[in-house]
């Protein structure tokens, strides 16, 4: 027609697995353009030929027509093709030549149409536990390879029937092009067996036998979406223990698995913010405050603590046990302590058959595990605990960034980041390298992300510290690597997810990290600018007897601050007989570090305060502090500070000897940090002051710490996207190496 035009759309961001090759199909149908829509190795493209006034429609309306989860980051315009159909079509996928750096969306929770269809008895998926469409189900847990088309993922085994095909064909229902798509007839079924593989009921069988398994207090392992959870009744407290021993798992907290949000608010207060988070498509865990009558649940599910992790149904199987049971259940990964998660049958049986009674089992297989996300609010602002399932991966613009970097990430709560596309693409969490499982996975996981992106590691970006199973590895490629350190990394992680490019005070508190003198860092306030800092305060250093035996032990950092302060007599938690080893221990400097971490202060304290002395998990006494703080009001304590150096014995003093009701000293404690972090950011003078590292998940602190340095008048700047513990650091290495 005269006057018709051509335009060529690529299209970046997260536009693979989210409906967009659907809606961009429909809208151009609605405006009569001809062309075409395809998958390409990096996003879309989209080729539209008619009026220019209906290509601006498009261009208009296209962004408002795809659902929340998708991210247009950028629309460029191409040479648009000499040739056009005589309608618009799908095409297939581009092939892929050289990097493929599309956006890869995380597995979603079912949608509220999904829920209507699975319990609807007139429906052909009533009571089908794996119905999904184009704006829920699984994505990441299944991709095998970009671009995301059915054969590049674990679904390419189930054939559709034709009614799946009919949908999967029609671009008026919204399971056109939806890659997981599946029914009872032709899609994944259920299995129940023994911990020893036999198989005792199939399809719906197999969920009731569950059902009724839980109802009678056994342990049932449920392979999920990305992985295996282990499944005991949440009001059961001899269940609940049982699992714990079986587990290993002594006093860390269960999450719980509501059948309702009404069941939630039955035992937790609930903020509309939280609220949002429980109920959106990532469906993550959220730490809840107990009511007065959590009581109704089991006790030893998150011992000592007012807080618990809750989450509600986000898959159809999961939507579709709870309806049965209508009472929660503790639903803890599927692993023995600290070790991977379980994600397929065999591995399954063989790990978790000394603790589960039975297996509800499925056959679509997963190709990549993934544990549940974890985040509380603070301030109605999320902090991130863990990015799993239905948030990683996590992509951030780095623009320097060559294809290929590895970003090795830390040895605790490890991550790692890979560049692609000018993006930094973070996985999601893998766990803590000291253990053998965990650092296998580390190393598939590197294979796992470059190979989904066409590339190979072409640089790698470490920890300073020398052994950390991520540094060991990346070392071992022979491809060009620099160590980072690790403080200043926390604070690279956080000005590069909130786009600062400095200068920017850093105030980078956790447990351990290496220094640059040798020392243990993890109280640190680093001048940061580029890929330059210094370090312009810390806390005051003290040994720990004992080394690491001392980050699991409070009562060893007591023992170090008690004698450092010169009190009488000894600390809670200490003998005599001890006190003497850890005291020779420290004259003949044997297995004696010097530790300026804020993590190991905080330890000190709940020592000292009678709150944990030996503790069975990483963080537990500092989490049992927070909590004895509450938000009780209360005035600092005080403390020096001198050449950079912040003093805590005037701290320790004050508390030891004014004798104060432990939840009154706990709250001054955590006023005195704060007032610390303001003194030192007024004795510094920068404007913007980043807050980082795993203390930063102590919601009191953060909240403090932001209300004070901002009415100091600073600009303050803290994690939301990613987590501030050391799952952040791989962010930090990268955009330190992009520069």
């Amino acid at each position: 027609m005269s006057g018709d035009t051509s335009i060529l759309l690529e299209i970046r961001g997260r536009v693979q697995g989210i409906g967009f090759r659907p809606v961009a199909f429909r809208l151009a149908n609605e405006l009569h353009l001809r062309g075409w829509v395809r998958n390409d190795p990096a996003g879309a493209e989209i080729a539209l030929h008619g009026p220019p006034a209906a290509i601006t429609r498009f261009r208009q309306e296209l962004p408002r027509r795809l659902p929340a989860i998708a991210a247009l980051e950028t629309i460029v315009e191409k040479t648009p093709p000499a040739n056009w159909p005589d309608g618009f079509e799908i095409r297939t996928s581009a092939s892929a030549d050289g990097p493929r750096v599309a956006g890869i969306l995380p597995d979603l929770a079912t949608c509220p149409e999904c829920l209507r269809d699975i319990l609807d008895p007139q429906n052909r998926r009533h009571r089908y536990p794996f119905t999904n469409c184009t704006h829920c189900g699984p994505r990441y847990s299944m991709i095998t390879a970009l671009p995301y088309d059915r054969a590049n993922t674990t679904m390419r085994e189930f054939v559709m029937c034709p009614a799946c095909a009919a949908e999967y064909h029609d671009p008026l229902d919204r399971r056109f092009h939806a890659q997981p798509n599946a029914c009872p007839a032709c899609g994944p079924q259920l299995e129940w067996t023994a911990p020893d593989g036999r198989p005792l009921a199939q399809r719906d069988a197999a969920l009731l036998a569950a059902v009724e398994a839980l109802r009678a207090g056994k342990i049932v392992a449920v392979k999920g979406i990305g992985g295996f959870h282990l499944m005991v009744p949440a009001h059961d407290n001899a269940a609940v223990q049982r699992l714990r021993q079986r587990k290993r798992r002594e006093e860390k907290p269960f999450a719980v698995m509501f059948p309702s949000l009404d069941a939630i608010r039955a035992v937790c207060n609930v903020t509309a913010e939280e609220q949002a988070w429980l109920e959106s498509p990532a469906a993550p865990i959220v730490l809840l405050k107990k009511r007065a009558n959590a009581e109704e649940l089991a006790k030893d599910i998150a011992p000592g603590l007012p807080w618990m992790g809750a989450m509600l149904p986000y898959t159809p199987l999961h939507h579709l046990l709870m309806r049965e049971l209508m009472f929660p259940v503790v639903a803890t990964s599927g692993n023995l302590t600290d070790e991977p998660i379980c994600i397929d049958k065999q591995e399954a049986l063989a790990r978790l058959g000394t603790i589960a009674d039975f297996f509800l089992l499925h056959n679509r297989p997963i190709v990549r595990p993934m544990d549940d996300s974890v985040l509380a609010l603070c301030d109605e602002e999320p902090i991130m605990m863990r990015r799993g399932r239905g948030l990683a991966p996590y992509s951030l613009p780095l623009p320097q960034a060559a294809d290929g970097w590895v970003a090795a990430g830390a040895q605790m709560k490890s991550t790692l980041a890979v560049t692609a596309g000018g993006q930094a693409v973070m996985s999601p969490h893998i766990g803590d390298l000291e253990h053998e499982g965990a650092a296998r996975l580390w190393a598939d996981t590197v294979a796992d992300v470059t190979g989904l992106h066409g590339l190979r590691p072409t640089a790698a970006w470490v920890d300073a510290h020398p052994e950390y199973a991520s540094t060991r590895q990346a070392l071992a490629w022979g491809v060009p690597t620099q160590a980072w350190q690790h403080h200043h990394a926390h604070i690279a992680a956080c000005m590069a997810e909130n786009h600062l490019s400095g200068p920017a005070l850093g105030i980078a508190w956790d447990g351990t990290g290496l220094g640059t003198d040798g020392t243990i860092w993890g109280g640190e306030f680093l001048d940061c600018e580029g890929r330059d800092f210094r370090r312009v305060a810390w806390l005051r250093p003290f040994p720990l007897v004992g080394g690491d035996q001392a980050a699991r032990e409070p009562r060893r950092v007591a023992w170090s601050v008690w004698r450092a302060c010169e009190l009488p007599g000894l600390p809670p938690g200490c003998t005599a007989q001890e006190s003497a080893v850890f005291d020779g221990m420290l004259r003949a400097g044997v297995n004696v570090a010097l530790s300026s971490s804020a993590g190991r202060l905080f330890d000190a304290v709940a020592s000292l305060l009678g709150v944990c002395q030996i503790m069975s998990h990483e963080g537990q006494s500092a989490m049992r502090l927070e909590a004895l703080a509450g938000d009780m009001p209360a005035t600092p304590y005080p403390f020096k500070l001198e050449a950079g150096v912040l003093d805590w014995r005037p701290i320790i003093t004050a508390m030891v000897q004014g004798a104060e009701e432990p939840a009154l000293a706990a709250a001054r404690f955590h006023e005195t940090l704060v007032a610390m972090m303001v003194a030192v950011a007024k004795n510094v003078g920068r404007a913007d002051v980043c807050l980082s590292g795993g203390c930063f998940q102590n919601r009191r602190l953060l909240a403090g710490a932001c209300r004070q340095l901002r009415a100091a008048g600073f600009r303050v700047w803290r994690h939301r996207e990613i987590p501030p513990n050391d799952a952040g650091i791989c962010l930090g290495q990268a955009a330190l190496a992009a520069g």
